[in-house]
């Protein structure tokens, strides 16, 4: 029971991936629009950057690690 439920948070395929990412995007640009706000100026833009740029190393970093999964299985 507990593996069936464990497979359902295992990203298999890249369309998986990508839904996870747009959905990592949303949040932070969500949270950079709260910065913006709270911070005005330049503190409150380098904090948008942080956001954003973290989705865009996660999103990387989890389409690598599917490309690594997929060659591990392979071969």
């Amino acid at each position: 029971m507990l593996r069936k439920i464990s497979r359902l948070f295992v990203i298999k395929t890249r369309f998986e991936a990508f839904l996870i990412i747009y959905a990592l995007a949303l949040g932070a640009t969500s949270r950079g629009a709260n910065y913006l706000t709270q911070y005005p100026g330049w503190g409150g833009k380098l904090l948008f950057l942080a956001c954003t740029g973290a989705v865009f190393m996660a999103g990387a970093k989890i389409l690598d690690c599917l490309k690594f999964e997929r060659a591990a299985r392979e071969g």
